[in-house]
This record gives C-alpha cells, structure tokens and sequence, in this order.
C-alpha cells in the first residue's frame, strides 16, 4: 500500500535557500539527532505548544530580546540528555567560522529541541555532543533521508494505549513554492497519538488493537468511553523546523512558528496534551529578497508541516528492539 504523501516530488527542507540538513543515526540503538543549519544565519523564532518540552535557548528567540538570527537548529532523541548534541553542533560551527561575530571570535547559535526515545532499547544510549559534531559535519543541500533516521530513529505513535500497541514513526520533510517563496519543513514526529491524513482525518499510523492487525482510531476509541493506559508524562513530542527564503522579522518568524502548530493540529490526533513537549522552530533566510502575503506564508507553513509529519509516519520501516519490542511501520 502507497499514500498519495509518498509519490511523486513533495520537497524537502532544503529546497530553501541556505538551509542544509545533517542526520547523525545512531548504531547501538534506535535513537540520533538532526541538524538544520543556516551557514549565514536566520532570523529565527518557537512555539512550544506541548506541556512536557526539552529545549534549549529559545527564550533567546523571543522577539523582544536582542538575538536576531541564529545558525543552526538541532533535533534530537534521549530526552533530556539528547540536548547535549546541541554543543557538538556549535563547536562543529565555530570550527566553520559560523557564528555570532563577538569581537573575539563567533558565537554559533543553536536553539534545540528533544523527544523521548527512552523505552526503545537501552536507554544509557543517547545522542551527545559527538553525535550533534557528526550530523553537522554530513550535512548537505541534498533531499535528507527520511523515516528512521537521525531524531526519528527512536520515534514512535498511538502509545496512549501502551507502547505494545504503539507503531515506528521517524522524521519527515515536504516543502511547497508558492509565487517565488518556498517553505519547508523537517518534522521528527513522536506523539502520543495517531498521525491521520490531514484531509479526510484517517487514522495513518498509529494505536492498534489488540490482535495488533487494525489501527484502533484514537480519536473515536476515546470517545467511546476506551480508558488510556498508564503513560510516564513527557514520554512523547514531536519537533520540527520550518524554513523560508522570505524576508521576516523577529516577530514574524515567531508568528510562522505559531501557525506551524496547525499542521500538527491536522496530522496528529489527539495533539500537544500533557504527555507531549511539542515544539516548533522557524528560520527566515531571507534569500528570496521580499516579504510575502503572511497569510499566504502562514497556509503554506501549516501545510508543509503537515506533509512531513505524514511522512515522517509513512516512511518508518518496522523494527524489533533486543528487549523484545516490535513495534511495525507503515512502509513494512
């Protein structure tokens, strides 16, 4: 079985002018990190939107405070540990001579984001500072590889029922060009709940039954009266990063953040509850020279994060950890 949102050229990320996407994808067990770098800088801006997030530096993207543009993004597994991969990626950078000029040198900025891969193999594996030195250091201009890779190798969907009925997950990109501006977008996609198409809402990847051959359709099994299982707060989230070659400013960029949520909103279901720290990032290059229509940028955002997360679903092949965990994707 092929979704229509695996055929044909849906884009990726690095259709953007000046962005680059490195994975790092790690061997001893199903956990990595992703990079999206802007060599030059991006003006950049987040929501959180998830009640359990792991992030770091993004108050510096707040649009009241004095950082304009920052120069990489970094995603990654491990949860909280997985934060570390962020100073790989800023000493990778400075090695590069990217940064913030300081006078003294360049200050790289890198905002970053975790999900919690933890319960797929052994958690004491998790992405460091080597892992986020190495995903910069294979970054590329190039479509990035997708589904169980850098920080969609440990992801996972539909665990509100418990992770014996969950599915593979991974990460995804799309992009769309519209009136010379192109958007994309890179989406690591670990929710609780199920990823649905966003046009007719059916359940893609996601909770199973329990013979573990159907999917269970969250949304209606919980509407029905069918009581979740015991979950450990925090244990999901998905991440991204939406990229433009628009002229924005700081508030603007926020504003392409905020927006980006309703594509998760029309892939996910249910989405951004208490158990998931999802995030999003936005990077303005600024290539294209112009500003667009915002409401034109902002359906574009919401739709490009809405093709990737589909993908990211669709793209994950099936594995089984050592501890006996299978756990089956939707491109087998």
């Amino acid at each position: 079985m092929t979704h229509p949102s695996l055929q044909g050229a849906q884009g990726a990320i690095t259709d953007v002018a000046g962005i680059e996407v490195g994975h790092y994808t790690e061997t001893r067990r199903p956990t990595g990190c992703s990079v999206v770098i802007a060599r030059d800088g991006a003006v950049g801006g987040v929501d959180v939107r998830g009640a359990a997030p792991g992030t770091r530096e993004t108050e510096l993207l707040h649009p009241s405070n004095f950082v304009e543009r920052v120069h990489a993004v970094m995603l990654s597994g491990g949860s909280a540990w997985g934060l570390d991969a962020a100073s790989g990626a800023a000493r990778w950078l400075e090695e590069q001579g990217v940064g913030f000029d300081i006078g003294v040198g360049r200050l790289p900025l890198v905002p970053a984001a975790v999900l919690f891969d933890l319960h797929v193999g052994d958690a004491r594996v998790r992405p460091d500072a080597a892992a986020g030195y190495a995903a910069c250091a294979a970054a590329t201009r190039t479509h990035p590889a997708e589904g169980c890779v850098g920080a969609g190798t440990g992801a996972t969907v539909g665990k509100l029922f418990g992770m014996q009925y969950a599915m593979k997950s991974g990460i995804g990109t799309a992009s769309l060009r519209v009136d010379g501006i192109t958007v994309g977008a890179l989406v690591a996609c670990n929710a609780v709940g199920d990823v649905v198409d966003p046009d007719t809402g059916r359940p893609l990847a996601g909770a199973r039954t329990e013979d573990g051959t159907q999917l269970r359709d969250m949304r209606r099994a919980l509407l029905r009266g069918e009581l979740p299982g015991a979950l450990l707060g925090g244990s999901n989230t998905t991440i991204g990063v939406i990229a433009t070659d628009a002229v924005l400013t700081k508030p603007q960029a926020q504003r392409l953040a905020v927006v980006g949520h309703d594509g998760l909103a029309r892939a996910i279901n249910p989405v951004h509850t208490q158990m998931d720290g999802d995030t999003l990032f936005a990077l303005a290059t600024g290539a294209a020279g112009r500003t667009p229509d915002l409401v034109v940028l902002a359906t574009m955002a919401a739709e490009a994060v809405a093709r990737a997360t589909v993908r990211a679903a669709l793209a994950a092949r099936s594995i089984t950890t050592a501890e006996g965990l299978h756990l089956p994707g939707y491109a087998g």
